[in-house]
């Protein structure tokens, strides 16, 4: 089996959640055809995209294990420690949710004095969630919020390649239920502009009518399908539900602001083994390291899922996202958030390079001009 066929193989079994059904267009309608925009009395416009109003290229490694993410507590020496990590693409989607599975995990503790190892979004989402119930935290980290790749997230909420179900237990797909379910219930009630979190509509494009069994189908209201000929895009099915868009870099600086308001400090530290861990002053420690737990408890089993971002300037005419119509089997997608237009449509498992590669960028821009050729 060569590099392409293992790599469609990997996304055809892992669990795709929210953006499983939307995986490669298909035949251009015949035609264009007249189409009302369910949720919106905005016209459904194209996107202006040129490599010329290219803003930066950026690359993301998503922390993924094929069990799926872990949530547990375990003693070490005289320490207590707690796993956080591993969400690989529903990080953003999850944190939460998973989060809360963690706090609860020491609802015990005597001492309410915690290390939070890493401030990607599970670390400062766990800070939060241990602050509102009375504790004192401090995070560890070898960097700042927006260095991490919880930054450069898309933030489609939609828990995207968390699992492979063929291997996940059905414990744990348990587990992901009820941490989808707590993580969209919160981000619901802090929808607005303090936070950078809003409704959408989302456009979801494939070559079958999508499985109404899928996973997290529950958390897209508002579903309608259109089949052939019925929409606008080069594709047979389009179904549309309302979603909600999380712009990271203003949720994390929020975040930030919130837990260093509340008392919680930062300490710029690159915990490099668990020797290191034992020298804290707290009692309880939060790993939420990511990618990291690969060397540091030494988890062989997290891998990077590269993805690679293109960000355009801003367009407030464009405010709806799409998934799907794409030529490969990872997922091309449209996010129009405030800050930028997001352009994805890459999954690359097992490569930890970390500079974009031109050939993905000219791909990714190409097949997102197709997409939208047929609209004004």
């Amino acid at each position: 089996m060569n590099d392409s066929e293992a790599r469609r193989d990997f996304l055809k079994r892992m669990g795709a959640g929210g953006l499983a059904a939307s995986v490669a267009g298909c035949a251009l309608p015949s035609e264009k055809v007249g189409f009302t925009r369910p949720f919106s009395r905005q016209p459904l416009l194209a996107p202006r995209i040129d490599k010329n109003n290219i803003i930066t290229e950026v690359v993301g490694h998503r922390p993924y294990r094929a069990k799926g993410f872990v949530v547990r507590r375990e003693a070490m020496g005289q320490k207590t420690l707690v796993h956080n990590y591993g969400h690989g693409g529903g990080g953003i989607s999850l944190c939460w949710g998973s989060s809360t599975l963690a706090v609860e995990e020491v609802a015990d503790a005597s001492t309410k004095h915690a290390a939070i190892i890493g401030s990607g979004v599970m670390g400062l989402t766990t800070a939060r969630l241990l602050q509102e119930a009375g504790w004192k935290v401090t995070l560890y980290t070898k960097a700042m919020p927006r260095h991490t790749t919880s930054h450069v997230a898309g933030g489609e909420w939609g828990p995207y390649s968390v699992h492979d179900p063929d291997v996940s237990s059905p414990e744990f797909k348990q587990q992901l239920q009820r941490a989808a379910e707590i993580s969209h219930s919160t981000f619901a009630k802090m929808v607005g502009k303090d936070y950078g979190i809003e409704w959408k509509e989302l456009y979801s494009l494939s070559k079958t009518p999508r499985d109404d069994n899928a996973e997290f189908r529950q958390f897209y209201p508002f579903t309608q399908q259109y089949g052939p000929n019925q929409h606008p895009f080069p594709a047979n099915y389009c179904t549309v539900s309302a979603t909600m868009l999380v712009e990271t870099s203003t949720f994390l600086r929020r975040l930030t602001q919130d837990i260093q308001l509340a008392g919680g400090q930062f300490v710029i530290r690159n915990i490099e083994n668990k020797k290191a861990l034992l020298t804290l002053n707290e009692p309880v420690i939060f790993n939420c390291t990511g990618l990291g737990s690969n060397a540091l408890f030494d988890d062989k089993a997290i891998i990077p899922a590269k993805g690679q971002l293109i960000l355009l300037p801003p367009d407030a005419g464009i405010d709806y996202l799409t998934v799907g119509g794409g030529n490969t089997s990872a997922p091309l997608y449209m996010f129009s958030r405030n800050d930028y237009m997001i352009l994805g449509g890459s999954f690359v498992p097992g490569d930890w390079s970390t500079t974009p590669d031109p050939e993905e960028t000219s791909r990714i821009l190409k097949e997102s001009q197709a997409l939208f050729s047929r609209m004004t």
